[in-house]
């Protein structure tokens, strides 16, 4: 029995003995684990970009990522590069808005005077009973009021010696008339202007509109890409000028219907002032005709 465990210990420490060392063992897998499995680096894949590159090359096409990145869509700079002939657009309804607002404060402050001055002229000729002291009332005022006290008088002077006082009326009436369309003519200018610019702003814009789109279908077919970082400036360039357009119209067509509240506003004082100069006019008719009648009466 002694005899068998002795032999059986032998054996295991021949075993023991003939077994590699633990050191041993994790060098040798160090050194096979390269050859026995692939690297890393070898595992990596391909970018999608080199694939689109390679493949872009091969058809003739730029890779998406040749094509430029998207710019900044300020209008400033959508101004900047957006095509000559869109440009020309823009500076011109730039131009065309800056008359509208020039024709308003220029305007404004005429009307605002003008009409000022004619309720201050018929106000000073309201108990005025004959030409004389009408314009004597008045003074030297540049208003269409004197105006037409002026042509009056100069028809009655002229008609001295004339019976007819229907005819001294109607030519004076003719004259007052000629005074009051030079001042609707005077009133109205500018207003032509603000007609054209709110009539046909918004199609320039839409011209300068459809040559920014037509632009950049072209570059989209040049580019071959429908990515929308690269349609989109082109288009925004586009629809600047529509912008642009509407920016100029609205406004000349707005302040066109004030003026044309405020001018005719201002024609019928004109109108009024016309009367008035009608009525003197017919007073100082029939007082001398009543003077002569009593002369001759006497």
């Amino acid at each position: 029995m002694v005899r068998q465990m002795s032999r059986f210990v032998v054996k295991l420490l021949l075993v023991l003995a003939l077994l590699p060392a633990p050191s041993a063992l994790s060098a040798q897998q160090a050194e096979t684990a390269p050859s026995a499995q692939p690297s890393a680096s070898s595992m990596t894949t391909v970018p999608p970009q080199a694939v689109e590159a390679a493949s872009g090359e091969a058809s003739g096409r730029l890779p998406k990522s040749a094509v430029a990145m998207p710019r900044e869509l300020s209008p400033w700079s959508m101004f900047l590069t957006a095509d000559i002939l869109v440009k020309a657009v823009m500076v011109g309804l730039t131009l065309a808005s800056l008359a509208t607002w020039t024709v308003f404060i220029a305007k404004a402050l005429e009307l605002s005077l003008l009409r000022r001055r004619l309720r201050g002229a018929l106000a000073r000729i309201a108990d005025a009973r004959s030409l004389a002291d009408a314009q004597f009332a008045l003074g030297a005022k540049n208003s269409v009021l004197a105006f037409l006290l002026d042509a009056a008088m100069r028809e009655a002077r002229l008609s001295a010696g004339i019976s007819s006082d229907s005819g001294i009326r109607e030519r004076a009436a003719s004259s007052c008339a000629e005074i009051v369309r030079a001042e609707m003519r005077r009133v109205r200018t500018g207003m032509g202007l603000l007609a054209t610019i709110g009539a046909i702003s918004p199609f320039v814009g839409l011209f300068g509109t459809v040559w920014g789109i037509m632009n950049s279908f072209i570059g989209i077919s040049k580019s071959q890409t429908t990515n929308l970082a690269v349609v989109a400036p082109g288009i925004a360039e586009a629809l600047l000028a529509t912008a642009f357009g509407l920016a100029a119209a609205i406004p000349a067509v707005i302040i066109y219907n004030h003026f044309a509240r405020v001018s005719k506003g201002y024609l019928e004082l004109v109108s009024r002032s016309s009367g008035a100069a009608a009525r003197l006019l017919s007073r100082d008719l029939d007082r001398s005709h009543g003077a002569t009648v009593a002369r001759v009466a006497e």
